[in-house]
C-alpha cells in the first residue's frame, strides 16, 4: 500500500464554451464568456430567464457509441454528452478496458438533474395529443441510466453508483471513485458528470427560488456575457448553463505499470453537510470542508498555491465561501479562480468541467481570469481579475457546493 495514490490518467469536457477542450480551455484564459441568449426553447417575454450557457451542437459528429435508432431512443441529451465526454477522456487515458481489466474498472459518473426533459416531453404529449409515452421515457429520466449506459458503452463491470449531490456532483464522483480505489474495490475508475438543465419548468424554477440572474431594473438590455459576476459587487445569480466533464482515475501503482501518463494526483477531500438549510450555504461545514482536505493531503493552508472556487455569482453564497477561505488562510488567500465567470453554472457537471481546467492550469502554470468582476467591500480575495496569469501550481484546492448543503472539497497535486 506503501506510495499509492489515486491519478487522473485522461479528461474531456463539453461546455458553453465549446466542444473540444483545448479551445474550452483557451477561450476561458482569454476571459471570452460562453454565456449568450437563451434558445433552448421559445421563451415569450414574461418568462423570466433569458440568457443561459449552451453547449454547441454534437449530432454532426459520428457516435461509434450510439447509433442513429439508439439516439432517438436515449433522446435526453445527457447521454450523447455525457458517453462521447468518456470516449473521448478514455482515448486520452491510452486505457483499454479488456475482459480481464473489466471488473476492475468502476463507474461513477453521474448527473444531477439526468433526463427529467424526457419525462416532461411525454407528458405534454400525453396531455395535448393523448400519446402513451414511448418505451424510453422511464429509463431516460432515471439518474442512474447516465452511468449505466456509459458502463455498456466501455465495458466496465466493476462497481457502479450514481453521486448525487446537486452541483457538486461531478468533483464528488471524484471523491468516490478515489474511495473505490483506496478499498482496492477498482483499479481505474470512470468519473464526471453532465447535466443539460435548461428545461422550461427547471429554469423558471430557479428563477423563482431567486437563484438564477436577474438583470437590476433598468439594465436588462445588458450583454449576455457580462451577467455571471462571482465575487463582485453588483453580483446578481447564477446564470444557469450546461455541459459534460468525465475523468478517469487510477491506482497510480497500476498506471505505472501499464505505462500511463499522469500528472496530477487526488491528494486529499472532505465532505461536510451542512445540516442547515436547503439552499443556504452555512459557513462553519463550508470552512470545515476546505480545511479538512487541506489536513488530508498532509499539507498546510501556505502550500496551497491557487484556489479553483465554487462562486455560482449568487449573493450569499459567494460571500461564505470568501468569508471561509479567509478563516481557512488566515485573512491571505491564495489568488481564487472563478470559473462560472465565463461558463455559467453547469450545474453537476460545474465542479468536473472546473476540475478539469485546474488540471489544464497546473500543466501550463496558467490562472485563467474572473470577468465581469467589480469588487465588493465586503470581500476580501484575490480572484485574479482582467487577464490570466503566470503561476507555477503544485497544489490546487477545489471546492463544490450543493443544494442540500452538500459541500465537496479537494486538493490537487502536480506530480513533478
Amino acid at each position: 500500500m506503501a506510495g499509492q495514490s489515486t491519478v487522473i490518467i485522461g479528461f474531456d469536457a463539453i461546455s458553453p464554451l465549446g466542444r473540444d477542450l483545448e479551445t474550452q480551455w483557451q477561450r476561458a484564459l482569454m476571459g471570452r464568456s460562453g454565456i449568450g441568449q437563451l434558445t433552448r426553447f421559445v421563451a415569450g417575454n414574461d418568462f423570466p430567464v433569458h440568457i443561459a450557457g449552451q453547449a454547441p451542437d454534437i449530432d454532426n459528429l459520428d457516435f461509434s457509441f450510439l447509433t442513429a435508432r439508439h439516439r432517438a431512443a436515449w433522446s435526453s441529451p445527457v447521454f450523447k454528452y455525457g458517453m462521447l465526454s468518456v470516449e473521448r477522456a478514455l482515448a486520452e487515458s491510452g486505457i483499454e478496458i479488456s475482459a480481464e481489466l473489466a471488473p476492475k474498472v468502476g463507474v461513477t459518473f453521474s448527473s444531477a438533474v439526468g433526463g427529467l426533459d424526457a419525462v416532461l416531453h411525454a407528458d405534454r404529449n400525453m396531455r395535448d395529443a393523448g400519446k402513451l409515452p414511448p418505451p424510453y421515457t422511464n429509463p431516460n429520466s432515471c439518474i442512474n441510466m447516465v452511468g449505466g449506459k456509459i458502463a455498456m458503452q466501455t465495458g466496465a463491470t466493476g462497481p457502479i453508483l450514481s453521486t448525487i449531490t446537486a452541483c457538486a456532483t461531478g468533483l464528488t464522483s471524484m471523491l468516490m471513485g478515489d474511495m473505490l480505489i483506496k478499498e482496492r474495490r477498482a483499479e481505474v475508475v470512470i468519473c464526471g458528470a453532465v447535466d443539460f438543465a435548461l428545461v422550461e419548468p427547471i429554469v423558471a424554477g430557479f428563477a423563482t427560488m431567486n437563484g438564477a440572474y436577474s438583470p437590476k431594473p433598468g439594465q436588462e438590455d445588458d450583454p449576455p456575457e457580462s451577467a455571471s459576476r462571482p465575487f463582485s459587487i453588483h453580483r446578481r445569480g447564477f446564470v444557469i448553463s450546461e455541459g459534460a466533464g468525465a475523468i478517469i482515475l487510477a491506482n497510480s501503482d497500476f498506471a505505472n505499470t501499464h505505462g500511463l501518463h499522469h500528472k496530477i494526483e487526488l491528494a486529499g477531500w472532505s465532505m461536510t453537510s451542512d445540516a442547515h438549510h436547503f439552499v443556504a450555504p452555512h459557513y462553519p461545514t463550508v470552512r470545515r470542508c476546505m480545511a479538512e482536505a487541506i489536513e488530508q493531503a498532509g499539507i498546510s493552508p501556505a502550500d496551497i498555491d491557487a484556489v479553483n472556487a465554487h462562486a455560482a455569482s449568487t449573493r450569499a453564497g459567494d460571500k461564505v465561501e470568501a468569508d471561509a477561505l479567509c478563516a481557512v488562510f488566515a485573512d491571505s488567500p491564495p489568488p481564487v479562480c472563478a470559473n462560472k465567470s465565463v461558463l455559467g453554472h453547469c450545474m453537476g457537471a460545474s465542479s468536473a468541467i472546473e476540475s478539469i481546467f485546474s488540471f489544464k492550469g497546473m500543466t501550463d502554470s496558467l490562472l485563467p481570469p474572473t470577468i465581469n468582476y467589480t469588487p465588493d467591500p465586503e470581500i476580501s480575495i484575490d480572484c485574479v481579475p482582467g487577464e490570466h496569469r503566470r503561476l507555477e501550481q503544485e497544489y490546487i484546492l477545489k471546492n463544490s457546493f450543493g443544494f442540500g448543503g452538500c459541500n465537496s472539497c479537494a486538493v490537487f497535486r502536480r506530480i513533478s
